[in-house]
Parts: structure tokens; C-alpha cells; sequence
């Protein structure tokens, strides 16, 4: 019961920064920041929330409640970061549509 209580800590601190990284992104856009450093470093942010998902499911070996939430999350993370690159480059090759979604 323990194990999984801590588990569940976890998940939910992972959450939380999946909100984060989704709120940075909104900022991002809202701003119109579209640049290929800013995309990099939101890139590098996901794939640290990826590996923080990969160790934590490794841990999770009763199955916490939050856990499928989190790999939902993930890839909720994924495609708002993979929208976030198609404004970078539409911005980047300056076509306007793409970038005022």
C-alpha cells in the first residue's frame, strides 16, 4: 500500500508538469515565439517528460491509479508539441495561415 501511495505521488508530480509543459507552449504561441531554439528546447522538454514516464511505469509494479492518466497526458504533451513545430516552420517559411490555426 505504501509502494503504491508513493507511486501515485509520482504520477501525480508527472502530471503537474505535463500541465506545465502544455502551459509553456500556449505561452509560446500566444506570444508568437517561434523560433528552432524555443522549438528544441520544448523538444528536449518532452522527451524528458518520455523518460520520466519510461521510469516511472518501470517502478509501477502494482499499477497505480494515475498511470494510464499519465500515459494519456503524454500524448496529449506530444501532439501539442508537434503542433507547436508545424507553427515554427510555417512561421519559419512565412506561410500565415498555418501559424494563426
Amino acid at each position: 500500500m505504501l509502494f503504491t501511495a508513493a507511486r501515485s505521488e509520482e504520477w501525480k508530480e508527472f502530471l503537474a508538469d505535463c500541465g506545465k509543459f502544455e502551459a509553456e507552449l500556449e505561452k509560446e504561441i500566444r506570444i508568437g515565439k517561434f523560433t528552432l531554439a524555443e522549438l528544441e528546447e520544448e523538444e528536449q522538454s518532452l522527451e524528458r517528460l518520455r523518460r520520466w514516464h519510461r521510469d516511472l511505469t518501470a517502478r509501477d509494479v502494482f499499477g497505480a491509479p494515475e498511470a494510464a492518466k499519465a500515459g494519456k497526458r503524454l500524448k496529449e504533451c506530444a501532439a501539442a508539441c508537434e503542433d507547436y513545430a508545424e507553427r515554427v516552420f510555417a512561421a519559419l517559411h512565412e506561410v500565415p495561415e498555418a501559424v494563426d490555426r
